[in-house]
């Protein structure tokens, strides 16, 4: 590892909030990895006889059900482990999918500039004149209901955010001297934005990455919640909140639960992507050193 490799690794250690959000996000992904192992009961077992039953610390709570039964009496500890997996799932798959169409447009457009930059411009003002929900909601209503139809959804509105961010960054660095000293070597264009251009504009990738994660969990929580995502058969925090709206006011935990999932998990995204901006920019760093 290069000198430099291992101070910026010293800094992702040193840095409070990437180690909170990552154990945060560590938990989360081996509790619902080990869901099998983990859960007390099958997520789809009905138990009619006990229904809503409070967490097993409050009076009427049994040890066997560990956070409660909702309505109709399954498990929602089990249900809350195997709807992680569906929420990372999309978040894994979604903010990548969109880190990688954005960024790739991004640095062209910012690289290349001129009729490239004007063209890709134009297609992302486009394209985010559309309200995110509503067009989210009419491509799953033209692709069908679906776990990777959310991910196609999300990718196909979110990369723009990407690609908007990021090109401003690549406008930047573009004009850097090392950067045209590349060129004046022989270095192809190709050879230069991934070797002299990328790696500059990496971390803010990388917290662009974090904060698409984030909202790749709500977004999948409120189009299960409206029955757009996972089947009704297939535990998900959103349907979750979903079965759990009649009975809040008897059995408030059963929105509770799923509530603090979602907001613990956007939270770990969300400390993880300012840590790592904070530990990998080198303008940060300096700025920070300066100071």
């Amino acid at each position: 590892m290069t000198p430099h490799g291992r101070q910026a690794l010293e800094r992702c250690l040193h840095s409070p909030r990437i180690l909170v959000g990552g154990i945060i996000l560590i938990l989360i992904v081996i509790a619902s990895l080990g869901a099998p192992i983990f859960a007390p009961h099958d997520p789809q077992e009905q138990d009619l006889i006990n229904t809503l039953l409070p967490p097993m610390w409050q009076a009427g709570g049994d040890p066997s059900y560990p956070l409660g039964t909702d309505g109709l009496g399954r498990c929602i500890l089990s249900r809350l482990l195997y709807g992680g997996r569906v929420a990372l799932y999309v978040a894994a798959l979604s903010s990548l999918g969109a880190m990688l169409l954005g960024t790739v447009l991004a640095l062209l457009a910012g690289y290349f500039r001129g009729p490239v930059d004007w063209l890709i411009s134009r297609i992302v003002e486009i394209w985010m004149a559309f309200p995110p929900v509503i067009l989210t909601l009419l491509l799953l209503l033209a692709l069908g209901a679906g776990v990777n139809k959310v991910v196609l959804a999300i990718v196909l509105i979110d990369w723009t955010r990407f690609c908007r961010v990021i090109r401003s960054d690549v406008m930047v660095v573009a004009r850097k001297d090392y950067v045209a000293a590349a060129r004046l070597v022989g270095f192809s264009h190709v050879r230069t934005l991934l070797r002299e251009v990328l790696p500059a504009v990496a971390p803010l990738v990388l917290t662009m990455l974090s904060l698409e994660a984030g909202i790749a969990v709500v977004v999948e929580a409120i189009m299960s919640f409206v029955g757009l995502s996972v089947e009704p058969d297939v535990p998900a925090w959103g349907v979750m909140l979903a079965d759990a709206r009649s009975t809040m006011n008897q059995a408030p935990f059963g929105v509770v639960v799923p509530v603090l999932a979602i907001f613990l998990t956007i939270l770990s995204f969300n400390l993880l992507g300012d840590g790592l901006r904070r530990a990998l920019d080198p303008r940060l760093v300096t700025s920070r050193g300066r100071a």
